[in-house]
């Protein structure tokens, strides 16, 4: 079994968890798998979870099983990437605990566009928000850069749309599996982006959302950016946690600001008053040119 095919296998397995298939990474990276069996490679993984004090028990159970053989034979089948891949994004691989697989559909070669820019905000965003980003995404923006978000409600179907509607290019990162909607209202919108774009899921097909998903899909934009963009966050908002993690990464993070009375706009005005540069129009976006 080669590493990519063995990498799957880990990833599909039920109980290895994302600091478990990072450890695997990292031990299948620098390791020689070529004379191992399956069942070597099973009590390898087995013991780099038992050291780093990470439950074991149902990995253990299912990485041989039956059930886990059907879900490998039919995600073979699929279109999918591995951290071992060469179009694999290097900026992807700096970040904390980087996605091993990469399920895909649409234009792979996005994943490596220069500029990549993540755009983040409230799912039920104001027409305050609506504004600014119509005014912030000029056709100069759209053609110089590709649109990450997550097709969530509000801002990210927002930012997704308006690069469609200019005809720019756009990548979606879903925390659900491929074969799922959600919203359902984006149903159309996530099938347009798989025919010249790209979705995005380190989750299999069949799996829909879930809370943690959320916050682990945002690490995924946060790590794909160049630059991440604020448009509206409410305090303790996953748009928070995603430019926190942008930061992580030594990404530029720009923040819209808004009223200072609307709960819609403390996110973003607090991530200004941090230090964080406020974005009020393409040139911010660009990079102003001071005289």
């Amino acid at each position: 079994m080669d590493k990519r095919t063995l990498l799957l296998r880990i990833k599909l397995c039920p109980g290895i968890g994302l600091k478990g298939e990072n450890l695997a990474y990292q031990w299948l990276k620098n390791e020689n798998i070529g004379n191992l069996d399956i069942e070597e490679v099973q009590a390898m993984t087995i013991n780099l979870l038992r050291e780093h004090h990470l439950n074991y028990q149902k990995f253990a159970v299912s990485f041989l099983s039956r059930d886990l053989n059907i879900m490998v034979n039919q995600a073979m089948r699929k279109k999918w990437i591995t951290i071992f891949d060469d179009i694999y994004p290097e900026q992807l691989k700096e970040m904390y605990l980087p996605p091993v697989i990469l399920f895909y559909a649409g234009n792979l070669n996005l994943l490596n566009e220069k500029n990549l820019l993540g755009v983040v905000g409230s799912r039920k965003c104001s027409k305050y928000a609506v504004q600014a980003m119509k005014k912030i995404f000029s056709q100069n923006v759209i053609s110089h850069y590709v649109i990450v978000s997550g097709l969530a409600e509000g801002v990210d179907t927002l930012g997704h749309q308006i690069a469609l509607a200019n005809r720019g290019k756009t990548i979606a990162v879903l925390g659900t599996g491929l074969d799922c909607f959600y919203p359902r209202s984006n149903q159309g919108l996530q099938i347009e982006l798989t025919k010249n774009n790209l979705v995005l899921s380190e989750y299999d097909s069949g799996i829909g959302p879930r809370k943690h998903h959320f916050v682990e899909r945002n690490r995924i934009i946060a790590g794909l950016s160049q630059k991440l963009l604020v448009v509206e966050a409410r305090l303790k908002s996953g748009s928070l946690i995603t430019a926190s993690l942008a930061l992580q990464n030594n990404r530029d993070i720009l923040a819209v600001p808004g009223n200072v009375n609307s709960s819609y706009s403390a996110g973003s005005n607090e991530l200004i008053a941090a230090g964080c540069q406020p974005c009020l129009d393409e040139r911010d976006v660009l990079g102003r040119i001071i005289i």
